[in-house]
Parts: structure tokens; C-alpha cells; sequence
């Protein structure tokens, strides 16, 4: 999704909680990994390869001017011939600590085998964030959640296209209500004018 059908998607949600959401969401994504510089993983579940939205990061990060943001995407089912970018299993979990952030990004209830490792990975240091579908224990184990349940007017992959945009947006300091509305033209204005993405994967 460019920046154009962000600002759009955007538009359709004002009035909201979800821009604002996942605006605080990135927030804390930006500020996990920036300043500690140990590398960002993102897994799914066994069902749910989140692989559009580590496209998306790698995206925003080289936008942004922010590498730290660029995710190594950890897969459940790896196999001998899949490129370097998407040869990364489970096993990298293990090695997660202090200095790491995990996002974990589950519409549904992970196996055993997958809450297990970020349960580890948390006590060994590691920031552990989600996006998931309300499921009670993936929300107990991270610092930072957003849920978006069936019941709400969006669904994950929606807030997953804010998030990742969000990501990667400069922050400003915080401004008087008038100046957050010029704030908030301005951004979409900018949004219409970005120049085409790089190519994707």
C-alpha cells in the first residue's frame, strides 16, 4: 500500500480510534528498536506469515532514513531454497535478549511452541510487542499490545498498513489543537506528493 492509499485509508478513519492507535503503536515500535539498535524480529503464527508487513517496514525504514526499522522476518516452515531474507526460523528466537525487539503479530491463538520462545525471549530482555486478535496470553506477554478484535470496524491487516506507515513518520513535538490540525493537512498533502516507493520484494 503507497502512501497515497494510506492517507486515504486514513481519511476513511478519521472520527476513529485507529489512526491514533496505531500512531502510538509505531511510537513505541520506533522507540524500541532505535535507541537499542539490537535488530527487530517479526514472527506470526503458524497460520499468519506476516510477510506484507515486513515488506512494508523495510519500506518505511529506508524512507525514513531509519535501517533499525527494516524487521527480520522469522518463519515457522523454512526451507532450503527460500532466499536469505526469508530463511530465518524459530530457532532465531533463542538468541533474542536484551537489546531485541519482538513483534509478534497474531490474529489468532499461537501454538504452545511459539508463546513458549517469546516467553523466553521477554525474561532474557527482550522487548516484546504485539498486534494480535485479543487472544489473552499474547496480549500478557508484551510491553506494548494493539488488539483489533472481530467485533471492531477494522481488521489486523488494516491496522498493520496504519502502523507500518506510521512507523516510519518523523515525530513533532507536541503542538496546540490548531497547530495538530495544520500538522495533520500537512502530513496529507505530503502523503499526495511522495514520490513513487522503491521497488518491493
Amino acid at each position: 500500500m503507497d502512501a497515497v492509499r494510506v492517507a486515504l485509508l486514513r481519511e476513511v478513519l478519521a472520527g476513529t480510534e485507529w489512526p491514533a492507535a496505531a500512531r502510538r503503536f509505531a511510537g513505541a515500535l520506533r522507540s524500541s528498536v532505535v535507541p537499542q539498535g539490537g535488530g527487530l524480529l517479526l514472527v506470526g503464527t503458524a497460520e499468519y506469515e506476516p510477510w506484507h508487513l515486513a515488506a512494508h517496514l523495510v519500506d518505511e525504514a529506508a524512507w525514513s532514513g531509519q535501517p533499525e526499522l527494516a524487521p527480520t522476518l522469522v518463519r515457522h516452515r523454512v526451507r532450503p531454497a527460500d532466499p536469505a531474507h526469508l530463511a530465518v526460523g524459530l530457532g532465531r528466537l533463542e538468541s533474542a535478549g536484551r537489546g531485541a525487539t519482538l513483534l509478534v503479530v497474531a490474529p489468532d491463538r499461537p501454538g504452545g511452541a511459539l508463546l513458549e520462545r517469546v516467553h523466553d525471549a521477554r525474561r532474557a530482555g527482550a522487548r516484546v510487542l504485539s498486534l494480535n486478535g485479543g487472544d489473552r496470553e499474547v496480549h500478557a506477554l508484551a510491553h506494548e499490545a494493539l488488539t483489533v478484535t472481530e467485533a471492531d470496524d477494522v481488521d489486523l491487516d488494516v491496522v498493520q498498513h496504519l502502523v507500518s506507515a506510521a512507523a516510519g513518520e518523523n515525530t513533532l513535538p507536541s503542538l496546540p489543537r490548531t497547530g495538530r490540525r495544520f500538522r495533520d493537512r500537512l502530513s496529507r498533502l505530503t502523503d499526495h506528493l511522495t514520490s513513487p516507493p522503491p521497488p518491493r520484494w
